[in-house]
């Protein structure tokens, strides 16, 4: 039977509205027995939802296991993706290869073959997923274990799972991956970076690779809601200080960072939060013409915009784009080169 000839972003499988790409649909085509040139089908292992995305359904769903599975199982027979309607957002996921399209094999540079484990690096929110069934969910790591299949078009990016790690740990690493190569790239040596959410996964990578930019002139400094979070991080040494604020009362924020800071604004700021209204928390503390970076899907960049020009500060604002060049490689060495942070993963993601 010959195969179905597609588009390289996936219009092919846009049901509604016609005319955008599967991100922004509402509803894709999920149909895995539809063969296209240009595709590669996945039996998926585990999705990582994103952390915004699973902490709304989590609390929509009181914390319910067989809730939060049900909501996830009607998201995507309603949706043929795993698109939070309310956040927006999706995740990624890991999985076996077991398709791949004639298009994509006569390609010389193809580096794919049937039963590569792979992990995807493009978002559940655009990508075509049928689920079967949930075996398990880990509501601690936002990971949900399925039977079902995936497809990755022909622009989408992937990372094949490495040998020297387990799936779990590559899968947690991956799934913020964009995070750590913009602290990487957006640093110079001497800077000041505050990062928001410093307890969470993306913001640990991120203060990792910031330390190595700022160097011993520099600073990193993270901000926690919880005290108790305080002795662990600095013991990890990705931070040069850890302040206690609540993200979602920039004054507050505001003033502690600073205090750490020598009373000087910041460079840069990273927003890792997973949840709303923390805009202003990330922008109040940074000097005029410093880098504003919003990795987080909460993020309202309506609130972050208007809330700067609000208060008069001539910001660069970053969308927290998941893809930067070299992303999962860069990722994926950070676990290499830092055995304490390599053991956190172990221990709290897998």
């Amino acid at each position: 039977m010959a195969q179905l000839k597609g588009n390289k972003y996936g219009t092919h499988r846009v049901i509604e509205p016609k005319g955008v790409l599967t991100q922004a649909a509402w509803k894709i085509d999920n149909d895995m027995d539809k063969k296209y040139s240009n595709e590669i089908i996945c039996d998926v292992i585990s999705l990582n939802v994103d952390s915004a995305s699973f902490t709304q359904i989590s609390e929509a769903c009181g914390g319910d296991e067989k809730k939060i599975g049900e909501m996830i199982m009607g998201i995507v027979a309603e949706r043929g993706k795993q698109q939070n309607p309310v956040t927006g957002s999706g995740g990624m996921f890991i999985g076996k290869v077991a398709f791949i399209g004639e298009d994509l094999l006569a390609k010389p540079d193809f580096d794919l073959k049937v039963g590569d484990k792979i992990a995807s690096l493009v978002s559940l929110s655009m990508t075509p997923l049928k689920i079967k069934e949930i075996k398990a969910i880990h509501k601690e790591i936002d990971r949900v274990d399925i039977v079902g299949q995936a497809v990755l078009f022909e622009s989408a990016l992937y990372a094949k799972l490495p040998e020297d790690m387990s799936e779990p740990l590559a899968l947690a690493a991956l799934d913020v991956a964009g995070a750590p190569a913009q602290a990487r790239k957006l640093p110079k040596e001497g800077d000041s970076v505050l990062i928001l959410g410093a307890n969470g996964k993306s913001a640990v990578l991120c203060g990792y690779e910031a330390m190595k930019k700022v160097g011993p002139k520099g600073k990193v400094v993270g901000v926690v809601r919880k005290a108790s979070q305080v002795p662990f991080l600095k013991e990890l040494g990705v931070y040069t200080d850890v302040v206690v604020a609540d993200c979602t009362k920039p004054v507050e924020v505001m003033e502690a960072a600073l205090a750490a800071n020598d009373g000087k604004e910041y460079d840069i700021s990273i927003c890792c939060v997973n949840i709303e209204s923390c805009e202003m928390s990330a922008i109040l503390p940074v000097h005029d013409d410093g880098l504003v970076y919003f990795f987080s899907m909460a993020t309202s960049f309506t609130k972050a915009a208007l809330g700067a020009e609000g208060i008069g500060k001539d910001v660069t604002m970053i969308v927290g784009n998941g893809y930067t060049k070299n992303h999962a490689k860069i990722t994926l060495d950070v676990l290499r080169e830092n055995e304490k942070l390599r053991k956190l993963f172990d221990s709290k993601y897998c």
